[in-house]
């Protein structure tokens, strides 16, 4: 074989080794987590989503602002001009999504196994799905939510760019993201995908990631271990005759309903005049109405939600049937009973929250 001939039969050698490499997840990866899955994913996949930015493209600067965009409405927190230029005047992000990760098993919706996650994390338990992992999913405004937003939601749900404007723009009743803010936001949820190491593989599955050349093969493995969209049941009110009021619900379980989910809201500061506390009286208030289908009743409320109008912005947005169970408004009615009924000795003694006072109505 003369110097020609060994030269390109060493760069067609090289080529088929990267072909061949490119392929594989190097097992540390697996191991450790460092990857995303959807870089480990680009490994072997060209036709990669439209909002996917690979881990080398980050920038730390547009991932902070994207940040500051979720929580606060602005980029640059520290520097705005003036209230107006904030995205909405009326809600962020986080007052309805969480941005860490909520469910203990990711290829399941379930709101029970999440409120005792997002409890012992110390998290909120809100109306929307988080927005941890959202670049990971395919669809977005699913299933029931066609009945509550019609046609705005056929060109939100198969592109994450389109599903963040609708949110902006109705959702949170603001205005449009622009270019930089569009950027920004994409970056810091690209920063917030799903890991590797979250999707529990075992040791045969491990093996097979590392060593089969069937790439489909590894894709179809991958994706299994998540949910590619977040399922949405809308539930309407039980019937009167149908609701327990808290019979056969779980106090401590409602206790956490109302702190990490009604309060979130309906504290004092929170983003609606109804206000709520820890006085009996609101609880007397909430239990009165839990009887009727009128607005301030809790079997109505929680999966009816409310809608903005002229004049008054601010809306509730509905539980569907993955993000609040109909067990858990019995737990919440536990809780509500349980508050309402107490001597006045127990309602000095455990009304410690910082917002006193009585329901704004």
């Amino acid at each position: 074989m003369n110097l020609k001939h060994t030269i390109i039969f060493t760069s067609l050698v090289l080529v088929a080794i990267g072909l061949v490499s490119s392929s594989f997840i190097p097992q540390s990866a697996i191991h450790s987590g460092e990857d995303k899955v959807l870089d480990i994913l680009h490994t072997f996949n060209k036709d990669m989503p439209l909002h996917f930015i690979p881990k080398n493209q980050l920038d730390s600067a547009k991932v902070n602002q994207g940040k500051n965009l979720v929580t606060a409405g602005f980029l640059d927190p520290e520097n705005k001009k003036n209230f107006e230029s904030r995205q909405s005047k009326h809600f962020v992000c986080v007052d309805c999504h969480n941005i860490e990760r909520e469910d203990p098993d990711l290829k399941k919706s379930n709101p029970e196994t999440r409120l005792s996650y997002v409890s012992e994390k110390g998290m909120k338990f809100l109306p929307a799905t988080t927005l941890y992992g959202t670049v990971n999913k395919s669809h977005w405004y699913n299933q029931d939510y066609l009945k509550k937003y019609g046609e705005l939601v056929v060109p939100a749900r198969d592109t994450l760019a389109n599903a963040v404007q609708l949110c902006a723009v109705v959702c949170s009743q603001g205005r449009a993201l622009n270019e930089e803010e569009m950027e920004s936001m994409l970056h810091f949820l690209n920063s917030i995908g799903y890991t590797i190491s979250e999707l529990d593989f075992n040791e045969k599955e491990k093996n097979l990631i590392e060593y089969s050349d069937d790439t489909n093969k590894i894709k179809e493995l991958i994706e299994s271990k998540y949910l590619n969209y977040s399922p949405a049941t809308f539930l309407n009110p039980q019937k009167i005759e149908e609701r327990k009021y808290g019979k056969n619900g779980n106090p401590k379980n409602g206790k956490l309903l109302y702190e990490m989910s009604c309060l979130t809201c309906h504290q004092e500061g929170g983003v609606t005049n109804y206000k709520l506390n820890n006085e009996q009286l609101t609880f007397k208030h909430l239990k009165y109405w839990s009887s009727t289908h009128k607005m301030f009743s809790v079997y109505d409320i929680a999966r009816k939600g409310t809608y903005s109008k002229n004049g008054y912005k601010p809306y509730m947005p509905n539980y569907t049937k993955e993000r609040m169970s109909d067990q858990q408004l019995e737990d919440l009615m536990a809780y509500i009973n349980s508050m309402a009924t107490q001597s006045r000795a127990q309602t000095k003694k455990k009304n410690l929250h910082p917002t006193g006072g009585t329901p704004n109505f």
